[in-house]
């Protein structure tokens, strides 16, 4: 019996899995099956690859819950037969879809990690082929024939990220993801530097459980200097809404016009659960520190913290998907759950 890890890619689309046709320069889908022919420095990782694609691969701006349950599903499915998994994913919401696996993949015990690249494997100055190639090699990390990593977690440009804290801040630069309010977890340079302190801790004895009931009916609500009374009210008033994440300013301060926190207070009122995050790109949400934030806490709107937009709207889908008790969400939400939160 083979002792390398057991690594299986899943293509779910994006630039990483095209290839340039040179002839005409459209770029198609890549066949996965003949990967170490594009990439044969494949062959000196001390592991073994598998592949599966999503039938149809999509550009990840068509990325929604329902793709994510599937990716999920395919975790779940490959789970006993594989040591890693490496998520081939479009770079524009990548952060989103790594956040929600995160919520979605409960007591795991094994490395999911989430890749892709700004420029396609056969470009000439592809950032693809380090991006997958220390992305497998990550994944397949082990001690004692256990996984070194246990978490959904993102690789780009040479640093691997928990994934549910992860940005991406540019759409031209390799370096296309940051992690405002959180280390990274390995550095890549000559050698891999493992900062094993930051890693969440292994429950060896829990079993997987997949959460795939996720309710969308939330909504991010940026605030800005102008905004009008009528269009919040129109957005709060929308039918079946659950859940908003409010980008509010600095440390979470909104306007304290007796209009906003009205509609605030009302929304509440009717089981709204109100999330507060900053619109800065790094630091934490201080409800109280400032008197244009002390009125939303009074409210009950809830404190994001540090934790990303991204994480944010999908932890509100995966818990309103659990129908938890009006009483108890704040304090769920406010708790982290997978290192979303400080």
């Amino acid at each position: 019996m083979s002792s390398k890890a057991k690594i299986l890619l899943i293509y779910t689309g994006g630039t990483i899995g095209m290839s340039k046709d040179f002839e005409t320069g459209a770029l198609k889908a890549f066949n996965f099956s003949k990967l170490i022919q594009k990439i044969p420095e494949i062959k000196q990782l001390d592991c073994e690859i598998e592949s599966v694609s999503f039938e149809n691969p999509i550009d990840s701006s068509n990325m929604n819950p329902k793709m994510w349950t599937k990716i999920a599903t395919i975790i779940e499915e490959n789970y006993t037969s594989y040591d890693g998994f490496v998520v081939l994913h479009g770079s524009d919401t990548m952060s989103y879809s790594a956040s929600a696996l995160s919520f979605m993949l409960e007591n795991l015990a094994k490395p999911v990690v989430f890749t892709g690249s700004q420029l396609p494997i056969g470009d000439l100055r592809t950032d693809a082929k380090e991006n997958l190639i220390t992305a497998i090699q990550i994944a397949s990390l082990q001690e004692n024939g256990k996984p070194v990593i246990n978490e959904v977690s993102l690789y780009f440009e040479y640093k691997l990220y928990r994934g549910n804290r992860t940005s991406k801040v540019n759409a031209e630069h390799f370096r296309a993801f940051t992690a405002p309010n959180y280390p990274e977890l390995v550095e890549s340079g000559v050698h891999l530097k493992l900062n094993s302190h930051l890693f969440l801790p292994i429950n060896k004895d829990a079993k997987l459980i997949v959460h795939k009931n996720l309710d969308n009916h939330v909504v991010i609500i940026k605030m800005f200097p102008g905004m009008s009374e009528v269009v919040l009210a129109s957005i709060l008033s929308t039918p079946d809404l659950r859940g908003i994440v409010l980008e509010t300013y600095g440390s979470g301060n909104a306007p304290t016009e007796d209009w906003f926190l009205n509609l605030i207070e009302k929304a509440i009122n009717s089981g709204m659960h109100i999330v507060n995050v900053t619109q800065c790109s790094g630091g934490s949400v201080n409800m109280g520190q400032y008197e244009t934030s002390t009125a939303l806490k009074s409210l009950g709107v809830i404190s994001g913290k540090d934790i990303t937009t991204e994480a944010a709207i999908t932890k509100l889908m995966y818990l309103l998907g659990h129908n938890i008790p009006q009483n108890e969400f704040k304090d769920i939400f406010e708790t982290a759950l997978r290192g979303e939160i400080s």
